[in-house]
């Protein structure tokens, strides 16, 4: 007879071990040998699940054991983020990145002494020049007017928080962020989950419309204008922005089971409490780029003349140039464009939609800029861009690139103390930010949060002022691609206006798209009439041809 695989050792010593105590007990009563039956009875029990149990074959194999393996995973990213990984490798984020976020958050010094850790030979490696002859800068509350022919125009602040939805955040985190832009006078995008009590803490708001219409839709999911208008007077809504698409799952829709639609969220969204909520991948109040752009319209008469814009992470060439050319065509245009990375960000997606769809933040927001500019719009549409903008530089480079502003959304979630545990999609959140579990979401001290939210974007505005004067500038309007370079190789380095193509005003008007990639191939055949694709594109797919 063969002995058992050695596999199975652990096991047989519970068993053992189980036996040895009820022998002890037998002969000499006493608390130790009853806790003794109880530990091993468990690891015993654990042991014969293990070899019964079909779902999980390691297990059956190495019973008990197993688990430790389990157990070892669990914290495995912990383990390589606190203690594997350097100080400035980006996973998502860097410990240096999250650390410079904490410290200007908690107002302690945010200086680092003894030189940089970047490899400035490596390529990849930007920087900002500076000037010879420094400005001084006396304040650093830069802001851009948006809708300035309008009846509500509204000047918002170079920095601010990114659309971040009540139901993806605790309540005390969406009040902690709202209390922050009230105190440091930037706004705070609500997010496609609709306007929250916990949004109305006085802070200005940028009220975000998904294609789930939250808070402004009919029993049947339906756009519903009197709902609509009813919100969108509020004082505290100072601008409007139609979510086409987020950088964390572009193109895709979503659902939030109903065991986690409460009586809160079920009031705030309009919706049933209890029931499945779906928020489809496409919009039903629009379907053409014409349509969007009257959509965009009505949504300004209702709100009484306050700006209206849109969201959209870029896919699709020839459906962003159908959009511009439907703004030209109509005479009528957003307000505004936010650019949203295809990098990911708070809303949990499936890997292969953060890691392989959307086009990065850099690309997104240069074909945008690129593209208002060619058709002569750029001075009437404001651009804003969020995507891993975390310090002064990524403003400053954002800027340069063709951003009005930027939003964040990570880098104020570290300011709520986000310890990046990215356990954002399970209610296991740690700091009690991304949860609706209460008593986690509890532990969470909003003034406190408050006040770091509020001095990290006040610190990051101070930084950027500084670096703005060392390069000789006074606004962050000043910036330019000239002014940020980056190393491509070990002895060459470029601006990233020799490094980028950019379109002259009005050049695609001109017919000057044939001089430029993407716009040669896409630009005379996107019609404002469809999103589809140009025919000679559809030919191909169905040939296979190339």
């Amino acid at each position: 007879m063969s002995r058992p695989p050695r596999r199975f050792l652990v096991y047989a010593l519970t068993l053992i071990g189980l036996a040895a105590c009820l022998i002890g007990l037998a002969l000499t009563p006493g608390w130790g040998w009853a806790l003794g039956i109880l530990a091993f009875a468990a690891l015993a029990a654990l042991g014969t699940h293990d070899i019964v149990q079909r779902r999980h074959t390691v297990s059956r194999n190495y019973p008990v054991t197993a688990h430790l393996r389990y157990l070892l995973e669990s914290f495995g990213p912990e383990i390589r983020q606190y203690f594997i990984q350097r100080d400035t490798e980006e996973v998502p984020f860097s410990r240096e990145q999250r650390s410079l976020v904490y410290r200007r958050a908690k107002g302690t010094i945010d200086k680092q002494p003894f030189g940089s850790l970047e490899d400035m030979q490596a390529p990849g490696y930007e920087w900002m020049n500076h000037s010879l002859a420094p400005a001084t800068i006396d304040d650093d509350d830069f802001r851009v007017t948006v809708g300035a022919d309008r009846a509500r125009p509204y000047d918002v602040s170079v920095f601010n928080v990114s659309a971040m939805s009540f139901g993806a955040l605790s309540p005390n985190a969406i009040s902690a962020l709202n209390d922050g832009a009230r105190r440091g006078g930037f706004y705070h995008d609500t997010g496609e989950g609709g306007i929250s009590p916990y949004h109305r803490r006085g802070g200005d708001l940028v009220w975000e419309i998904g294609s789930g219409y939250f808070g402004c839709r009919d029993a049947n999911g339906r756009f519903d204008a009197d709902r609509f208008a009813e919100r969108a007077t509020d004082e505290a809504v100072k601008m409007i922005e139609i979510k086409l698409s987020q950088g964390a799952k572009p193109g895709h829709g979503g659902i939030l089971p109903g065991a986690k639609v409460t009586a809160e969220i079920a009031a705030t969204r309009d919706v049933p409490e209890g029931q499945d909520v779906v928020s489809p991948a496409a919009h039903s109040a629009f379907s053409t780029p014409r349509e969007l752009i009257d959509f965009v319209c009505r949504l300004r008469e209702l709100s009484g003349g306050k700006p209206v814009g849109i969201k959209l992470a870029i896919g699709h060439p020839w459906e962003w140039f159908a959009l511009v050319k439907a703004m030209r065509e109509e005479g009528e245009h957003p307000d505004f464009v936010v650019v949203d990375g295809g990098q990911g960000g708070t809303g949990a997606a499936p890997l292969e939609f953060a890691n392989r769809l959307g086009m990065p933040l850099t690309d997104a927001l240069l074909l945008v800029h690129n593209a208002l500019v060619g058709a002569g719009l750029r001075e009437k549409v404001r651009v804003a861009a969020a995507g891993k903008v975390i310090s002064a530089f990524d403003v400053a480079r954002t800027i340069a690139l063709g951003a009005d502003w930027c939003n964040s959304a990570r880098g104020f979630m570290f300011s709520l103390g986000c310890i990046q545990a990215r356990s954002c999609h399970n209610d296991r959140c740690p700091s009690g930010v991304a949860t609706q579990n209460a008593l986690r979401g509890s532990r969470l001290d909003v003034p406190l949060k408050a006040e770091r939210v509020q001095r990290f974007q006040a610190g990051t505005r101070e930084a950027l002022a500084e670096m703005l004067g060392a390069a000789g500038l006074r606004h962050p309007d000043e910036l330019g691609p000239e002014h940020i370079i980056r190393r491509v190789s070990r002895h060459e380095v470029r601006t990233l206006a020799t490094l980028f193509d950019f379109v002259a005003p009005d050049a695609l008007l001109q017919g000057g798209a044939a001089r430029h990639a993407i716009f040669a191939d896409y630009w005379d055949e996107a019609t404002p009439d469809s999103w589809a694709p140009p025919v000679r594109l559809q030919q191909l797919r169905e040939s296979k041809l190339v």
